[in-house]
C-alpha cells in the first residue's frame, strides 16, 4: 500500500541514523491531551474525519504517511515539524497529517471541526533515526536518546521537539512496521 510522504534529499546517512532537508509541506494537525500510547489513534480520528470529508464541500483527501505525533510541553498549536517528545510534565500531543503533494493552505478546504488546524510548515533541516516495532513509549524514549546522542557527535544543535512518526496503520505486523524520530536540527 504506496502512500505520499513527504519529500526529502538525504545529506548524511548512518546507519539507522541519517540528516535530511525536507520541502515545505501543508499539515493538517490537531492537540489531544493522554498518555503517549493513546494520543496518536486520538488526534488520528479527528484528522482521518477531516481528510475523509469532514471539510466544507465535503472533499476526499487521499492519506499521506507519516503520522506524527510530538508533545506541545503546554502549548496550544505551534508546528515545528512536517510530521513527539515525552515529558513527565505534559501530557499533550500534537498529531499531524501531511497533506499531498500540490495542496497549499488556499486550496485546501476548512475543516468543519475546529480542533483540525491547517498550517504551513517550511523547509527544514531534520536528524532522523528509523527503526521497526511497537510503538510503545520506552521505544521511543531509547530511540530519542540515540538521536540526540548523534545529533550531538555531529556537531548539530536540535532546534525543535522529537517527532514520532509513524508510517504503517495498526494492522500491520509490529515486527514490519516503519517509524521514525525526527529532531528538527541546525548545523554543518
Amino acid at each position: 500500500m504506496a502512500v505520499e510522504e513527504p519529500e526529502f534529499i538525504t545529506l548524511k546517512k548512518e546507519g539507522e541514523f541519517a540528516l535530511r532537508e525536507y520541502a515545505p509541506v501543508v499539515v493538517a494537525q490537531t492537540t489531544v491531551e493522554g498518555a503517549f500510547e493513546d494520543v496518536s489513534n486520538q488526534g488520528f480520528r479527528l484528522l482521518a474525519g477531516y481528510i475523509f470529508g469532514g471539510n466544507q464541500g465535503s472533499k476526499k483527501i487521499s492519506m499521506t504517511a507519516p503520522v506524527g505525533v510530538a508533545n506541545t510541553d503546554g502549548e496550544k498549536i505551534k508546528m515545528t515539524a512536517p510530521v513527539g517528545v515525552e515529558k513527565s510534565d505534559s501530557k499533550s500531543w500534537r498529531v499531524t497529517f501531511t497533506m499531498p503533494k500540490g495542496y497549499t493552505l488556499e486550496t485546501l478546504p476548512k475543516p468543519n471541526d475546529a480542533r483540525v488546524i491547517l498550517k504551513q510548515s517550511p523547509a527544514q533541516k531534520m536528524a532522523a533515526f528509523e527503526y521497526s516495532g511497537t510503538w510503545s513509549k520506552e521505544r521511543y524514549e531509547e530511540r530519542k536518546l540515540k538521536l540526540e546522542k548523534w545529533i550531538r557527535d555531529n556537531q548539530l544543535k536540535a532546534t525543535g521537539e522529537a517527532v514520532f512518526a509513524r508510517y504503517d496503520p495498526p494492522w500491520i505486523p509490529w515486527f514490519l512496521r516503519r517509524n521514525e524520530i525526527l529532531i528538527p536540527v541546525a548545523g554543518p
